[in-house]
């Protein structure tokens, strides 16, 4: 099951925005997305303000899609390490298959 998460209609509006411009092939840098080498090669953090809310979508560009690997609300500096192992595991599972 696919649960969306609970993100105001701004913060989706925003979010779908962003992801249809990495689809047409826009790169972005800070603010709205960083590098997670920490997770892999082509790994990146987008980041979506929210009401009361820092969302974070953890993907990775290949060359015919963009993978959504995890959406979690940061709370903290840095990001949880229960994330970073989420991300390498499901990543791992993908391209394996």
């Amino acid at each position: 099951m696919i649960k969306t998460p609970p993100f105001s209609e701004g913060a989706r509006i925003e979010a779908g925005k962003l992801l249809r411009r990495l689809q047409n092939g826009e790169l972005f840098s800070m603010p709205h997305s960083r590098p997670m080498p920490s997770i892999g090669a082509r790994v990146h953090e987008l980041r979506i303000v929210d009401e009361q809310h820092n969302w974070r979508i953890i993907y990775r560009i290949d060359q015919e899609e963009i993978l959504i690997v995890e959406v979690f609300d940061k709370r903290t500096r840095e990001t949880p390490k229960a994330v970073i192992d989420t991300c390498k595991r499901r990543l791992s599972l993908y391209d394996a298959w």
